[in-house]
């Protein structure tokens, strides 16, 4: 039987991992029904839109390494707490029967050495898959330096699997974090895409990690600019082929010479997935929307701060303009813009077609006409005005299910 210390330890010793996403409150369960608790529970979301709860912990928080950014480093004071493959399995299918979760995130501190703690992380899979029979969904760390063999074997058993990078350059690595390289954590990555791009091609009926590879970058525990992170991500996405980059704002929970003593703010966390979304699925490259020496503006959305940098290409007629030009016009996401060119089929679209579109007309006013009708500003200073108006520092915040309708939309959809 776990006891509830050891399972707090663990759960809430895993939090700070945001390679999947993570929710909860501090809610307290006073004899009625549900759960909201801090640590322990998070979710993800599956290819048809479903959001799943999985349980989230660590094997272990028994570190070997002295990570100085990390609060289950070597020198930290904290407690520790370990579980067994067995003791996780049998939590894992507790949980489910009971309703609580649907799959499992699973992570280790290196206890003992990477090799034993990749064992240790196999043996718990294999179990689960083989000997419980549970078939849900499940997201492992990899571990650095640990035996290629291991990594592969976890592989097969596992649905997804992250090998965090956490600071984006090698300096940065030797300084917070020597125990690591950039070569042990983007190695494995390569070869586990290697081994993906094999069962794609020869389409092996059983392939592994289905649900692909994701990592996470601290962002402010080191200098790196924005624009040498988003370099970084680029590169992930078009060589590595991850599914997901997470950023995670650095917060200082631990306390260390070598590390800023304020926080980078959720401002520039949240800049950064506008920009990773542009990349992503709108056809942007990182010199469009950062040089790689610069910070991404408070002021506005990765898009808006192109646009305005590059108003010679506006305004567009939205009737005309190809789909690549109506990508990058603020307040018309990536959805929108192919609903636009499938309408205009049938139709020259107006503003009243495109409010019905729900494009977000007090943006994108400034940059299209509609039958060679204009109704934005011809100033520039005014439209930055406007655009600063509608989205300044204030309106950054974590989303939440209780946020309005118009900003749970943008969330959910990215569209900006």
């Amino acid at each position: 039987m776990i006891d509830d210390t050891t399972l707090t330890i663990l759960t809430e010793s895993a939090k700070y991992d945001v390679s999947c996403s993570s929710s909860g409150s501090a809610r307290k369960n006073c004899g009625g029904l549900g759960n909201a608790s801090s640590g322990g529970i998070c979710h993800s979301f599956t290819p048809d839109g479903r959001c799943i709860s999985l349980l989230k912990i660590l094997m272990s928080n028994n570190c070997i390494y002295d990570c100085e950014y990390c609060p289950n480093r070597r020198s930290a004071d904290v407690p520790r707490a370990s579980l067994s493959p067995d003791e996780i399995c049998g939590l894992v299918i507790d949980f489910y029967r009971r309703n609580y979760i649907e799959g499992l995130f699973l992570s280790s501190a290196v206890c003992g050495s990477p090799d034993k703690t990749m064992e240790l992380l196999c043996e718990t899979l294999v179990k689960l898959r083989k000997v419980y029979n549970f078939h849900g969904y499940v997201h492992v760390k990899g571990i650095p330096h640990a035996d290629p063999a291991l990594m592969a074997r976890a592989a097969r058993y596992a649905d997804r699997m992250s090998y965090n990078i956490e600071l984006p350059s090698e300096s940065s690595l030797k300084l917070l974090a020597p125990q690591k390289t950039k070569q042990s954590l983007l190695l494995p990555m390569k070869e586990l895409k290697d081994a993906m791009d094999y069962d794609r091609i020869n389409k092996v009926k059983n392939r592994i990690l289905p649900a692909g590879q994701t990592t996470q970058m601290i962002v402010g525990a080191s200098p790196e600019s924005d624009g040498q992170i988003l370099k970084l991500t680029e590169s992930l996405y078009r060589k590595l082929g991850l599914k997901r980059v997470y950023y995670s704002s650095y917060i200082p929970v631990v306390k260390s010479a070598k590390l800023p003593t304020v926080g980078a703010g959720l401002l520039r966390e949240h800049r950064l997935y506008q920009a990773d979304w542009l990349i992503r699925y709108y056809g942007f490259d990182v010199d469009e929307i950062c040089p790689v020496n610069e910070n991404l503006s408070p002021d506005y959305d990765p898009k808006c701060a192109w646009a305005l940098r590059n108003m010679q290409h506006f305004p567009v007629e939205i009737n005309t303009a190809p789909l690549a030009m109506l990508l990058r016009v603020p307040g018309i996401g990536a959805k929108s813009a192919y609903k636009i060119c499938e309408a205009r089929k049938f139709c020259k679209l107006d503003f009243d077609n495109l409010a019905k579109m729900r494009i977000v007309l007090k943006r994108a006013k400034h940059f299209i006409t509609c039958k060679g009708k204009f109704f934005g500003s011809e100033n520039v200073t005014a439209v930055k005005a406007a655009l600063m108006l509608g989205d300044g520092a204030q309106n950054a915040e974590q989303l939440s299910m209780f946020s309005s309708p118009s900003v749970a939309l943008s969330a959910l959809t990215g569209e900006i």
